[in-house]
């Protein structure tokens, strides 16, 4: 049984290493397999030359050409993109700002028939990343007009530090690798709705490496990842080559949105839209 629209993303996804279209295919069902082996036992997974060289030549001089309209940040961020909180003690986790240099290319810049659109309007991969985080709960492409499928842009000397996504899932490929530096740090499954667990978060901002584990993506990866619930970085860019990194993402609930503070913190506005689905945030966590 072939996945509705497995043609669209022919050119753009290896099929014929990583049969994701065919249902039945005994190399996908390892494949799915494997990759809950790794979510489960480390909270993120990665798929090697997931994406096509030609597609990811597209999408690196795609994301060159749209460099200047980067919205780049202005302001130091705590791990929750949320304002400070003077009733709560110094070095609360909330309370601990860092100096964020990264971009962020928004969603809405993008050509309708980009190579990175075509891959996040693709049913077949959605299907994918659905069985491959193993959740018994159906996801969704974000309806987040800035934020379901933007380029990070890391230029040398930029660092993002320590946070939280504002969706459950990301999706990220590597389209273009920093010469040294770049490297995806996570402590995975560090919070919860319900538990914070401000004190391991805290240990963690101040220098602690215990539980902290290191990825360091090649072009063309694919890596699946619970940003929502698992604190995360990328170290400081070295070298001359900036940083591209494509981040489809998806959520539980299909009319949500980043709060309005995230959205201006990350992607330098927010919209009506943010505004109204604010109260859509339902999960308890603090961002």
């Amino acid at each position: 049984m072939l996945l509705h629209r497995s043609s669209v993303v022919e050119d753009l996804i290896d099929l014929d290493t990583y049969p994701i279209h065919r249902l039945e295919s005994p190399v996908r069902s390892e494949l799915v397999a494997e990759t809950r082996r790794q979510m489960d036992a480390v909270g993120c997974c990665r798929i090697s030359d997931f994406v096509r060289p030609e597609a990811l030549s597209s999408m690196a001089t795609e994301a060159k050409s749209l460099h200047d309209q980067a919205h780049w940040a202005a302001d130091a961020h705590n791990p929750y993109a949320s304002p400070d909180d003077l009733s709560l003690p110094e070095g609360h986790p909330i309370r601990f700002f860092q100096d964020r240099r990264s971009g962020f290319i928004n969603s809405d810049l993008l050509p309708y028939d980009s190579a990175l659109n075509r891959l996040y309007d693709a049913d077949v991969l959605t299907h994918f990343v659905w069985e491959c985080l193993g959740v018994d709960r159906p996801i969704y492409r974000w309806a987040d007009p800035l934020g379901c499928n933007p380029y990070g842009v890391m230029e040398p000397d930029h660092y993002f530090p320590w946070h939280f996504d504002g969706n459950e899932f990301t999706v990220s490929i590597l389209v273009q690798k920093a010469d040294q530096g770049g490297v995806f740090e996570y402590v995975p499954d560090i919070r919860a709705p319900g538990q914070e667990n401000y004190e391991r978060v805290q240990a963690v901002l101040e220098g602690s490496r215990e539980g902290v584990r290191e990825l360091d993506l090649k072009p063309g990866d694919l890596q699946l990842f619970k940003g929502r619930f698992s604190l995360h970085r990328v170290t400081r860019i070295v070298g001359d080559t900036t940083r591209y990194i494509a981040l489809p993402t998806y959520v539980y609930d299909p009319i949500r949105m980043n709060r309005p503070h995230h959205s201006i913190n990350y992607y330098g506005r927010a919209t009506d839209l943010h505004v109204q689905r604010a109260s859509a945030l339902v999960d308890g966590l603090a961002d």
